[in-house]
């Protein structure tokens, strides 16, 4: 493993997609040559990264490879082969954010289960793990309530594998066609707004928390962020010590995106735990000091969390979403994006258009004028040119 460079450190990334890839500019701020592990030649990162291991992001055999040409090795994802991971720590490999913090997070039902230890908020939730379990569906589904959210436990994102069920009987349908793999069942929660907030923690316990954002979903995948969020102070302190309890608990280094929902009532409830960058903060690459992805290289590599601060009053930002199976840049549109007053578009250069694949987003920078009006014109105006 690699323990010295001239003037500079190499950070391996498992991973190579867009998340992997808007760490480039922090990088280059920061003097980090990336190293990337990710499936194919033309993923997003293939193209800013120092060097590149092909192969799937779960292969510890080829993360073994790229940790020898590496100081510290660190996360765009978390689809990966945990207890492989732990047997090269042995070797002397450094993995942060660490494994044994990634450990209770990686299952659905495991990150309720620690954040329930722990005193954060969640809903209602049960686990059914395989075909032995169909005698408690009833009474499990009983003590969660209906209507109810079924969620594969491993390897979810963008709402595939969350299924939002009304009835028993829906429950039991979909649990089989999912040929009976163990799920997590939780409690509905009728929101009134979904919340969202970045927060690092570096090796020597410092801790940063980013705004606390509004998000919107559509079809269980987020398309607009609204920075900061439109909520009550106490939401914001509530949301901000949730973020601070949780990474230090866990004693972290690295950066987490976190996921809430906020009720009528006014209760903040935990959604879900990304430990890594996160959609809900590509607005940080404009709209403040320190982004979230030079923040993460920031943390792992030993250096000084940077500012979280607002560098604007407000910002929104809209992921560009495909909305076709089709091979095309959507040069024209992307035109029409930067002309929009504040506007930065961000194209992640995937060549297949897929219907609900994110292919880029734009962040608009607002002023203390904008109202709800406004936000919602703004967010209107961008849709109309893309979908």
């Amino acid at each position: 493993m690699v323990t010295e460079h001239s003037n500079t450190q190499r950070i391996g990334v498992i991973g190579g997609g867009q998340l992997a890839w808007m760490m480039a500019a922090g990088a280059k701020s920061l003097g980090v040559d990336l190293v990337v592990q990710t499936p194919k030649p033309d993923d997003p990162a293939c193209s800013i990264a120092q060097k590149t291991f092909l192969g799937p992001v779960a292969d510890a055999n080829i993360t073994k490879e790229m940790a020898a040409d590496c100081d510290v090795i660190t996360f765009e994802n978390e689809f990966i082969d945990l207890p492989a991971l732990r047997s090269l720590t042995q070797t002397g490999i450094t993995f942060y954010p660490q494994l044994d913090c990634l450990a209770p997070l990686l299952d659905k039902y495991d990150q309720r289960h620690y954040c329930s230890q722990i005193g954060l908020p969640s809903p209602t939730f049960k686990t059914l793990t395989d075909k032995t379990d169909l005698p408690t569906l009833k009474e499990k589904v009983k003590v969660v309530g209906l209507p109810l959210a079924l969620k594969t436990r491993r390897h979810g994102y963008d709402g595939q594998g969350t299924f939002i069920l009304k009835t028993l009987e829906a429950v039991e349908t979909t649990w089989r066609d999912l040929g009976y793999q163990p799920v997590l069942l939780e409690a509905f929660v009728p929101f009134e707004k979904e919340l969202a907030v970045m927060v690092a923690r570096d090796r020597s316990g410092t801790v940063a928390v980013y705004p606390v954002v509004e998000t919107q979903q559509i079809d269980q995948v987020c398309r607009r962020v609204i920075a900061p969020a439109r909520v009550a102070q106490s939401v914001v302190d509530e949301v901000r010590a949730i973020a601070q309890k949780l990474v230090n608990s866990l004693n972290v280094v690295g950066i987490f995106g976190i996921e809430l929902f906020l009720t009528s009532d006014g209760k903040v409830l935990i959604n879900e735990i990304a430990p890594r960058t996160h959609n809900s903060g590509h607005y940080t690459l404009d709209a403040c000091v320190t982004s979230q992805f030079e923040q993460q290289l920031r943390a792992v590599s030993n250096r000084p969390l940077g500012s979280v601060e607002l560098t604007s009053p407000g910002a929104v930002m809209i992921n560009l979403l495909g909305t076709e199976d089709a091979e095309s840049d959507y040069a024209d549109k992307r035109a029409a994006l930067a002309q929009i007053p504040n506007s930065q578009v961000y194209w992640y250069g995937k060549r297949q258009s897929r219907i609900g694949r994110k292919l880029g987003h734009v962040t608009i920078l607002t002023d203390a004028s904008t109202g709800s009006a406004d936000l919602d014109s703004l967010i209107a105006s961008v849709e109309r040119l893309w979908y």
